[in-house]
């Protein structure tokens, strides 16, 4: 009689218990792979994931396995934690409004510098590390993303938040390029104006606006909560109320979204913003999952269960 071990890709010998369960979990996979080949999936990489180095390593993993799944991901990152630390180190001081880091014109070098200089690099090469696809560029670069000066209200009063965007016009070509030569494109949430001002863009909104323009299939945000949930974060709520556990919505409309979303907390307002600008944009589905939970891209799109909320459109019961 003939024993053959069965080991995994580092050579540590499986279980037959073990074994079926990663293929019980493989055909689970099959059905999403045939549906989502060939499509593009935009992420916005962001929260506690980029700034933990095993989460970070376990969400490069997960990009490159959808290259090699045949889907084409596409990657857009802020870096608000590195921002701060930054302007902390020149004594810089960091001032929000809105919701919005207000962008002074020493601020936005600092911005400039290290999305583009410093974080960019680092996702590229952390998702190079597994195979060679992923190239950094900027919202500036070819024009892919044009923006314009951002307004804000704070309790009914205009508030200037200097260079900060609301995107205008986006141009997917150099994007689209990138995709079709089996390339990860990285792109960090800094744009260009009409009469060449730089603008900090939110990377929640520059990723939706981005799927939108390469008709995705997917949106999917990560931060730093399990999704949207039903009656906690609220106004003025740090805490869920005593003795509920915190309940988080599986999936919603966006005319359901789109009544909930003025009561939303003002760090899941841009979140849910961006994931309604998606779905009304066409994008079929968008979705927000906790960063924090490894290989958190690959439970939502090859799993039966999925993960998070999930935001479609009007009327669809998909």
């Amino acid at each position: 009689m003939t024993v053959v071990n069965v080991t995994d890709p580092a050579g540590n010998e499986v279980g037959e218990g073990t074994a079926l369960a990663k293929a019980a979990t493989l055909i689970e996979a099959l059905p999403w792979l045939e549906r989502f080949h060939g499509q593009t999936v935009v992420i916005k990489f962001g929260g506690h994931a980029m700034t933990d180095e095993a989460l970070c390593f376990a969400f490069a993993q997960d990009v490159v396995f959808l290259r090699y799944a045949g889907l084409r991901p596409v990657v857009v990152h802020g870096g608000g934690p590195q921002i701060s630390e930054h302007l902390d180190r020149l004594g810089i001081p960091s001032t929000f409004a809105a919701g919005l880091r207000v962008t002074t014109p020493e601020t936005m070098d600092v911005v400039r510098m290290v999305l583009t200089g410093q974080v960019n690099r680092d996702v590229v090469g952390q998702i190079n590390r597994h195979g060679p696809f992923a190239v950094g560029m900027s919202g500036e670069d070819a024009n892919l993303l044009t923006a314009t000066r951002a307004l804000a209200t704070v309790d009914g009063a205009p508030v200037d938040l200097g260079q900060v965007g609301d995107i205008a016009a986006v141009d997917p070509g150099a994007v689209r390029t990138l995709l079709a030569d089996g390339r990860i494109p990285v792109i960090s949430s800094v744009a260009r104006g009409a009469d060449g001002e730089v603008f900090n863009v939110n990377a929640d909104t520059a990723a939706a606006a981005i799927a939108v323009a390469l008709g995705a299939a997917k949106l999917v945000l990560l931060t730093d909560v399990a999704g949207l949930y039903a009656d906690w974060p609220g106004p003025g709520q740090d805490d869920p109320p005593a003795g509920r556990p915190r309940e988080v919505i599986s999936q919603l409309d966006a005319a359901e979204l789109a009544t909930m979303l003025p009561g939303l907390s003002e760090g899941m307002i841009p979140k849910m913003q961006a994931c309604l600008t998606a779905v009304r944009g066409g994008v079929p589905r968008a979705h927000v999952l906790d960063g924090r939970l490894p290989h958190a891209i690959l439970l939502e799109i090859f799993t039966d269960s999925g993960i998070g909320t999930m935001v479609v459109p009007a009327g669809t019961g998909q």
